[in-house]
C-alpha cells in the first residue's frame, strides 16, 4: 500500500511539472488546463490518502500494543514520525488548490499569468517537500511496525 501511495504522489507531482512545462510553452492552453486539473485532483487525493494511511498505521500499532500487552514508546514514535506529514501535506494541498483556482482566474483574464505561475511553482516545491516528508514517515513507521511485530512474536 505504501508503494502505491508514493507512486500516486509521484504521479501527481510529475503531472504538475508537465502542466507547468505546457504553461511555459503557452502553445496548448487546453492541454495545460486538462493536465493541471487532473494533476491537481490526483495530488489532492494522494496526499489525503497518505494521511489516512498513516493515521491507520498509528491506530494499528496502538491496538496491537494493547492487545498483546506490549510496552514501549512505539505509538509515540509513530505519532512523531507522521506529524510533519500533516503540516507539509496540508500546505502542499492548499497551495495546489490555490494554483488551480488562480489558473481559472487567468483563463478569464482576471489575473496576470505570472501570479498563477509563481503559485504553481510554489505548489511544485511544496509537493516535492511533502513527498520527501511522506517517504521518511513511511520508512520510519515501517521500522516501528517491524519492532512491534518482533515484540509480539517474542
Amino acid at each position: 500500500m505504501a508503494q502505491a501511495l508514493v507512486t500516486s504522489v509521484l504521479f501527481g507531482l510529475v503531472g504538475l511539472v508537465a502542466t507547468a512545462f505546457l504553461g511555459l510553452r503557452g502553445t496548448d492552453v487546453t492541454r495545460h488546463i486538462s493536465y493541471g486539473f487532473f494533476s491537481a485532483m490526483v495530488t489532492l487525493l494522494a496526499h489525503s490518502m497518505m494521511m489516512f494511511y498513516l493515521i491507520g498505521k498509528g491506530r494499528a500499532v496502538k491496538d496491537a500494543m494493547a492487545e498483546h500487552s506490549v510496552t514501549g514508546d512505539y505509538y509515540r514514535r509513530i505519532a512523531t514520525a507522521r506529524k510533519p506529514v500533516f503540516s507539509i501535506g496540508t500546505l502542499a494541498m492548499g497551495v495546489t488548490m490555490v494554483a488551480a483556482i488562480m489558473g481559472a482566474s487567468v483563463d478569464t483574464g482576471a489575473l496576470p499569468p505570472i501570479v498563477h505561475a509563481m503559485i504553481a511553482y510554489g505548489a511544485i516545491a511544496c509537493n516535492l517537500a511533502a513527498l520527501k516528508t511522506e517517504v521518511s514517515a513511511l520508512m520510519e513507521s515501517s521500522r516501528i511496525v517491524d519492532e512491534v511485530n518482533h515484540q509480539i512474536q517474542s
